[in-house]
């Protein structure tokens, strides 16, 4: 019989607080900023703080990845190496990493994983990567179904890791110089400035406008939840939920959302099960689209589609809520089917296609009053970005999540042995010294009731087993003792078995696929640039952020303003009337130049100046 392929759902954490939240709500694995030298600058956390949520996470078999993704100089190679033998005597699970001197350290025996930073697309470059000794390759966000299956079918050996929900780069992650280059704050240092969600116009040659004042870089949030399926058949094994930034309630919301799902799947497909243990209980019922979000794509998966872009706003909208039927004196009516609550935020699109919004006061039937009546008309479509009564609920305690046991009492020569046994199998059990008296009443019940009290405890009973050959006897808080210290021995054996993997950088000559990197490898250190001479690279750039280039393309976008204005000549035969080259021009008069690589299928963003 083939053996289940375990399917991880890994779960973002901005700091401890969303880490347990992640936990409790159904991950099975958990990523967050380590100290320093993170992809988001912003959501570093303390070696106290991630040892916490690792002890805690590993109660569960949740694997604890930290992300130290960003790349390094020269003179910060000796901190990181000492932070990363500090996050491997805690028990972190994994680093995510980006920069290739990172191998050159002197590193614990900790499992690496290839971060997206490293623009994974091609079955050549996972290959590499797995055979220099990365357990866990994360893939580019851009690709097709159809090209993740590819890459697996080549490297059938390699946990593949993919993006299903959250906030979307347009450019390819790692190929992004445009905030370091205007504002000198780097993407790959971990401070991206956002430039992708401000406003432009768009003008031709001419410098004749095509669009004025819209956020023409600006996407739609990806999730994949009604496609899980697919993705684990074309060979995915971690499903990612973007969101180091986001707040408790999101990744209570997403988190949970996606580990029904993905319960549900198992069930229909044993081939496939859940990484961690432990059973998730909810006190509400997920919804993302309740959640922060910019409208929903699949992104390129099922290939090109217009579907993907966000022009008028880069904030949330939120839930689709209906449209507005009429607008009286102090209140406007909804035709929709959903139900308001007192304080719900609200938003919409106006006439210009910018976001106006406004705080519901009171709410009778299908009758919004306003704190403030908005500008809106009759049609408009309704967005509900804050659900005021499931915030509330998300607020509190929303999850609980309990490892199954079986337990069992048995008798021996001279008492009784009290067993638990855990849903993966770990035993713990103690025999006790204890006469044995016949009572006078039955005592099976009293015996269950006392040995299924593990309130305090991760476990939960599933099944209890009594092997006496008599009604015997037993005080309730013998029982109870004896249950305590049988929980707190299985405790402490879960410990023990926690599979806590190793890995070591193979040593090897491995070829790279490629034998010459420019700016865009991002080797900012000189043990990095050793790393690709080791592999075979003859030529080494330095990273656009230590020597930039004159002309260089700062940003590569899948998403193309050429197709998605109708004019694209593979896909759409379209033809425009405006004359080449189109210019992205931001508020502050700086000219983007857009070219088209319709063999690559990119478009390419590159800074005019002003």
């Amino acid at each position: 019989m083939m053996k289940a392929r375990k399917i991880e759902l890994l779960a973002p954490a901005k700091n401890l607080e969303c880490g347990l939240a992640a936990v409790d709500h159904g991950a099975d694995a958990v990523y967050i900023g380590a100290p320093r030298f993170g992809a988001r600058a912003a959501a570093g956390n303390s070696l106290e703080d991630i040892a916490e949520l690792v002890r805690y996470a590993h109660r569960f078999r949740v694997r604890i990845y930290v992300t130290v993704n960003t790349i390094l100089r020269d003179d910060e190679l000796a901190d990181t190496q000492a932070m990363i033998w500090a996050l491997y005597r805690i028990g972190v699970d994994a680093l995510i990493v980006q920069d290739m001197g990172i191998l050159r350290l002197d590193l614990p025996p900790i499992p690496l994983h290839a971060s997206t930073q490293m623009d994974n697309r091609t079955p050549e470059k996972v290959r590499f990567l797995a055979d220099t000794g990365f357990r866990q390759v994360v893939l580019a966000r851009e690709l097709s179904l159809n090209e993740i299956r590819q890459i697996h079918e080549a490297c059938p050996d390699v946990s593949l890791e993919v993006f299903v929900h959250g906030a979307l780069c347009v450019s390819y992650s790692g190929q992004c110089y445009v905030s370091q280059a205007c504002f000198g704050r780097s993407a790959n240092r971990g401070e991206c400035a956002q430039f992708c969600r401000l406003a432009f116009d768009m003008e031709d040659a001419r410098g004749e406008k095509i669009v004025r004042g819209k956020h023409l870089l600006s996407l739609k949030d990806l999730n994949q939840s009604d496609v899980l399926e697919q993705l684990l058949d074309a060979g995915a094994t971690s499903f990612k939920i973007e969101g180091r930034l986001k707040d408790v309630a999101y990744v209570k919301n997403v988190t949970a959302a996606y580990r029904r799902k993905l319960d549900e799947l198992f069930r229909r497909r044993p081939e496939y099960v859940r990484a961690s243990s432990g059973e998730v209980r909810l006190d509400f019922h997920p919804q993302p689209d309740k959640s922060f979000n910019r409208g929903f794509t699949h992104y390129f998966l099922f290939g090109r589609n217009a579907d993907i872009f966000s022009f008028d706003t880069p904030k949330s909208l939120g839930e689709e809520m209906g449209k507005v039927k009429e607008i009286r004196t102090g209140y406007l009516t909804v035709a929709g089917t959903k139900p308001f609550n007192n304080g719900d935020g609200v938003c919409f699109l106006d006439e210009r296609g910018r976001l106006q919004g406004f705080r519901v006061n009171r709410v009778d039937g299908n009758r919004l009053y306003p704190q403030e009546m908005p500008r809106v008309k009759p049609h408009t479509p309704l967005y509900r970005n804050f659900d005021q009564e499931f915030e509330r609920r998300l607020s509190r305690k929303s999850a609980e999540r309990h490892i199954r046991v079986s337990v069992e009492l048995s008798e021996c020569p001279f008492g009784f042995t009290l067993a638990m046994t855990d849903e993966d199998g770990t035993l713990a059990a103690i025999a006790f010294e204890q006469a044995k008296e016949p009572a006078r009443t039955p005592q099976e019940q009293n015996c269950r009731t006392q040995l299924t009290k593990l309130g305090n405890t991760p476990f939960e009973a599933t099944n209890v087993v009594l092997r006496l050959s008599d009604n015997w006897f037993i005080p309730s808080s013998a029982l109870s003792e004896w249950r305590r210290l049988v929980a707190d021995k299985l405790m402490q054996a879960r410990r023990i078995a926690y599979p806590q993997e190793t890995a070591r950088i193979n040593p090897h000559f491995i070829p790279y696929p490629a034998t010459e990197l420019t700016y865009l490898g991002n080797v900012m250190n000189s043990r990095a640039a050793r790393f690709y001479h080791d592999h075979g690279v003859a030529h080494v750039a330095p990273a656009y952020e230590q020597q930039p280039v004159t002309g260089a393309t700062l940003m590569f976008c899948k998403h193309c303003l050429r197709y998605s204005m109708g004019w694209c000549p593979t896909y759409q035969k379209g033809r425009s009337p405006y004359r080449e080259p189109y210019y992205l021009v931001s508020s502050d008069g700086r000219r983007f130049r857009l070219d088209f690589d319709c063999k690559r299928c990119q478009m390419k963003v590159s800074n005019e100046g002003k």
